[in-house]
């Protein structure tokens, strides 16, 4: 929110220009159909005064952009996801990525992943029954098994871009995320059915003026490189279409840490990219399951190492932390190893009587 002597100067800009243009003072448009035209400078008038987009999740998503999260199976995509319209819905935010809306909005999140069995134990500390307080903002959307079976049908795809189209009219959302990108149209490998598809989310946040995240996988891919626009599992028309992309990776450095990395953005440079990603760990805070921020690193150094590089690395933490006193099953548990193997390490390296 801009200072109030700022607003009422925008404010003011904004009717000058919609004065001058009513009188026909300013610019005209060619073309009624499919295309509008004006000079570049008349665009310039228009859009002069209007507030830039707003950050809905720091710098990787802004405001009616269609964007792209991708990861890998069991990365924890759909938690990071509830987690960002938790943060819309409620009007705060998940540092480092800022959510600059100044007022709660309505988000839909269509779940084709889980059942509503598996969303509410992510959500709920099963010894006291105690369930998360979502806000009534928050809306979603599954799988209506009394529906007609869409999936055997020629024209699935459009079913379900009809059948969200229909739930964010009836919920007045402002926010659409779907989880994920396989669900909502056929064949989305190939160019074409991904660019129909594209084409259809476009015309949906357009229609409704909506803020969409879009959630994809990845297919297998080589762990000792950095994440890059082809580890988008499909067509490359999908993220050719998309406004921005983030990704998420998993560090081989840091055991159970996990990093985000931005792919692509147009709203303004990257920020977030190979030398400067945000490591995350997941956890569940009582009965909310969520992730944390941990700091920020370069990519190369949480790549997959060679096996004598790996066997060595992980000597050097099993060291450390007996050094620091910890067990052996503590030092087992912490870097995800068995804890024989750790009493392996320390005989080998003369340590394990000290």
């Amino acid at each position: 929110m801009y200072p109030p002597q700022i607003e009422a100067i925008r404010r003011e800009r904004e009717n000058f220009n919609k004065r001058k243009l009513k009188a026909g003072q300013w610019g005209k448009t060619f073309g009624e159909g499919l295309l509008r035209t004006k000079t570049a400078n008349d665009w310039m008038i228009q859009e002069f005064g209007k507030p830039a987009a707003r950050q809905l999740f720091g710098s990787l998503w802004f405001e009616n952009e269609l964007c792209i999260l991708y990861a890998d199976t069991n990365m924890g995509k759909s938690v990071l996801a509830v987690q960002i319209a938790d943060c819309l819905t409620k009007c705060y935010s998940f540092e480092p990525f800022y959510n600059e809306a100044v007022e709660p909005l309505k988000v839909l999140y269509v779940d084709f992943e889980l059942s509503a069995k598996q969303f509410e134990a992510r959500y709920i500390k099963q010894a006291q029954l105690d369930t998360y307080l979502f806000s009534p903002n928050f809306y979603r959307s599954e799988f209506n098994p009394g529906a007609d079976d869409g999936i055997a049908c020629d024209n699935y795809g459009r079913q379900v871009q009809d059948a969200i189209s229909t739930a964010v009219s009836d919920t007045k959302a402002k926010v659409l995320i779907i989880d994920n990108i396989t669900y909502a149209g056929n064949g989305i490998q190939n160019a074409n059915p991904a660019l129909s598809l594209m084409k259809a989310l476009k015309a949906l946040k357009i229609k409704f003026g909506l803020s969409i995240l879009v959630l994809a996988h990845t297919p297998k891919r080589n762990a000792y490189k950095p994440l890059t626009v082809n580890d988008l599992q499909g067509s490359k028309m999908l993220i050719n279409f998309a406004d921005s992309a983030f990704a998420i990776g998993q560090s081989y450095a840091m055991p159970g840490m996990r990093y985000i990395k931005q792919i692509k953005q147009r709203n303004q440079k990257e920020e977030f990219g190979e030398n400067n990603i945000c490591l995350i760990r997941q956890e569940k805070q009582i009965n909310f399951l969520r992730y944390t921020f941990e700091g920020n690193a370069r990519e190369a150094d949480h790549f997959r190492r060679p096996e004598t590089q790996e066997k060595e690395f992980l000597k050097q933490q099993v060291l450390e932390m007996h050094q620091k006193g910890h067990t052996l099953r503590q030092i087992a548990d912490e870097l995800g190893v068995h804890f024989t193997t750790v009493g392996r390490i320390l005989k080998k390296s003369g340590t394990a009587d000290r």
